[in-house]
């Protein structure tokens, strides 16, 4: 190449570099002078943590009858009670519209606010509006001042109630306890304080809690093509190793010279996960005193969705592990119920240790309502600043523990193409932590639950078969007789 060319391509190629860096310069200036966030982490944030107050005091109204009101005033004045003269437009009442304490016709009811929506009845002497306390059958009073809750708010899975009042103590103690500068901050952004007692009506009964996540299953296990043995190595490879469908079907081809599907194989784990679940969801196992629970992530249909653990810190035993595709209250209150009802009684003193995430003290209260009583103990940050998290940061860890063991599983799969593909995955991984992996913190390194039938098996796919008889077994004994 001639001298010429090469000195050309050099002088084109330090051009290109000083215009790579003006380029850069200018792109540095304008993001310093930019109107972009500030991302440094702020010296102090004032959070107020969620609290849960005292339960509300629960009133049953009494409703009455107007017809028997009416005999009660003729008895004792003499004459009959006459409907209300009416004087002008502005006074009429719509004929629909009945008295919801006495039920009391129209005719005997006072337009009682220049037409605002409040009516007074003549008979009964009371006021009210269309949304009246006594359309219910209770009502609800602040534990602190008896006075009426307001409905303020409609929140997914329960509604918020609220006392107004300014007199009330708690309000009036709450004033008390701030100091000057949070009084003053307290004027400009008031919604950044909790001032006054709220309560929280959930929409669940404990019988909506006994529901178990519904595996859709595309084949019978009875019917499939391939052998016992196949199935269980296909069960150690998914399971046990993680792999991907498509892997194992390689696995499958290359090393056993069996020809199938990764579709396939993702069917047969759905109809083995929906035939385990009873089976580990109702098994009866020795459970100790120390519980701790957390929540993590994984990804079903390029969207986040959310495991919900509940773990046996001393015996290594998953209790819960549901799915959801968000981070919210039903779902942890559902979590902690598969801890509380293997219970036949609760323990005076049952703690659970969970994170700093404010549903486990909605869960606490709902739970508190039902009269489930259990202390929700909540270790926050990663340091060690308050007395609680010093004595409650290992069970922390051990639940921390527990969902990276699960990530491990997990990340190699990349996330699922449906939600009851992420189900039946999270439920073979439960099925095989709790009955079939060894755990280091047991004595002799041992499975969490060792079944005396799991241990005459010599390998990992002949107990994997074991286990699945076990769980046909309990769901015939499940079935009425004469089925």
């Amino acid at each position: 190449m001639p001298d010429s060319i090469i000195t050309y391509l050099f002088h084109i190629i330090n051009l290109l570099c000083e215009i790579i860096l003006d380029l850069s310069t200018q792109l540095d200036n304008s993001l310093a002078h930019s109107k972009s966030p500030d991302l440094t982490p702020p010296n102090h944030l004032d959070y107020q943590r969620l609290t849960v107050d005292d339960l509300p005091i629960i009133k049953s109204m009494d409703k009455k009858d107007y017809r028997l009101l009416l005999q009660a005033y003729e008895a004792l004045h003499g004459k009959p009670c006459k409907p209300i003269k009416r004087h002008g437009s502005k006074t009429q009442v719509d004929e629909h519209i009945t008295c919801p304490c006495c039920q009391a016709p129209s005719i005997y009811l006072y337009i009682n606010n220049g037409g605002k929506g409040q009516y007074s009845c003549k008979i009964c002497q009371e006021r009210f509006n269309q949304k009246s306390r006594f359309s219910k059958e209770i009502a609800l009073e602040c534990p602190h001042c008896q006075g009426n809750l307001d409905l303020i708010k409609h929140r997914e899975g329960f509604v918020i109630y609220k006392c107004r009042h300014q007199a009330c103590p708690y309000y009036q103690d709450r004033l008390k306890k701030m100091t000057p500068e949070e009084k003053e901050r307290f004027k400009q952004f008031p919604y950044e304080f909790k001032m006054h007692y709220i309560f929280r009506d959930f929409a669940l009964n404990l019988s909506d809690l006994e529901d178990s996540p519904n595996i859709p299953t595309v084949v019978q296990l009875s019917n499939i093509h391939c052998s016992p043995r196949a199935l269980g190595l296909i069960l150690t490879y998914c399971v046990n190793y993680g792999l991907s469908a498509e892997k194992t079907a390689a696995l499958m081809f290359d090393v056993h010279e069996l020809k199938i599907s990764g579709q396939t194989i993702r069917n047969y784990q759905r109809s083995v996960g929906a035939l385990v679940q009873p089976f580990t969801t109702n098994f009866p196992y020795q459970l100790s005193d120390q519980f701790c629970g957390d929540e993590t992530y994984i990804r079903v249909q390029g969207k986040w969705h959310y495991v919900f653990f509940f773990f046996d810190a001393v015996n290594k035993i998953i209790l819960s592990n549901r799915v959801s595709p968000q981070r919210n209250a039903q779902t942890a209150i559902r979590a902690i119920w598969d801890v509380l009802k293997r219970f036949d009684k609760i323990p005076e003193k049952l703690e659970l240790i969970v994170d700093g995430n404010p549903i486990y003290k909605l869960a606490q209260a709902f739970f508190v309502q039902h009269d489930k009583p259990l202390d929700i103990i909540q270790v926050i940050g990663l340091t060690n600043d308050d007395p609680v998290s010093t004595e409650y940061r290992p069970l922390k860890q051990i639940i921390e523990r527990l969902n990276r063991t699960f990530k491990g599983n997990y990340k190699p799969l990349g996330g699922f193409g449906s939600q009851s593909g992420s189900i039946a995955h999270v439920e073979l991984f439960a099925a095989y932590f709790n009955f079939l992996r060894p755990h280091s913190a047991l004595d002799k390194n041992s499975v969490p639950v060792q079944l005396p039938e799991l241990q005459q098996c010599n390998n990992m796919p002949q107990k994997w078969i074991r286990l699945l008889n076990l769980a046909e077994d309990y769901l015939m004994a499940q079935q009425p007789i004469g089925f």
